[in-house]
């Protein structure tokens, strides 16, 4: 099973699953794509060899280019790991129930549009929730809305900076979604 991490920044959770699957029996992280040229994680995945492309706007929304990358690489799984962009309906289409997402809260809540990052740390902090976590979901058209596969929580306190808010979700990815790709793709 090839797999293909799309990502957009500093990449700790694709090098966190590209280290999780190396010599893995039946998945195999076979390529990492970002939108963002300057992207952290490029580098990350170029260390530990998995080839790596840089698809941009204009390329992402081009069937022409984004079908023949993946076909290429002979990508059978899509995971989204700090990836931004709106995955396009042809992919969702020609990927159906084969592209997961993680996203840093505890959906239906603070999901959509804009809530990535600090954006959904902050917004969980000036909410005075009492827990954050992560979920795992599958992709749909609708920003963070697929169906839920996996979710992890973590107290927080009231003490709790935005930063450790940040942290603490952030440990629950590193130790978790390795293991819920796995489990789907077993």
């Amino acid at each position: 099973m090839n797999i293909a991490i799309f990502v957009s920044g500093s990449g700790t959770n694709c090098e966190n699953l590209i280290k999780y699957f190396a010599g893995h029996e039946s998945i195999h992280p076979a390529l990492v794509v970002s939108n963002k040229a300057d992207a952290y994680a490029l580098v990350r995945a170029e260390r530990l060899g998995v080839p790596t492309a840089i698809t941009p706007k204009a390329d992402l929304n081009n069937p022409d280019v984004m079908l023949p990358l993946l076909k290429k690489y002979g990508i059978d799984f899509i995971v989204l790991a700090g990836w931004l962009p709106l995955i396009p309906n042809f992919l969702i289409d020609a990927y159906p129930h084969k592209i997961i997402n993680i996203h840093p809260a505890l959906l239906p809540k603070y999901g959509g549009k804009g809530m990535w990052g600090h954006h959904v740390h902050e917004a969980v902090k000036a909410a005075g929730e009492t827990e954050t976590g992560m979920t795992v979901h599958w992709v749909t058209p609708v920003c963070d809305a697929g169906e839920i596969i996996a979710q992890f929580k973590v107290a927080l306190s009231p003490e709790d900076s935005v930063e450790d808010i940040a942290e603490k979700e952030h440990q629950l990815e590193m130790q978790h979604f390795p293991k819920v790709i796995e489990d789907i793709l077993s």
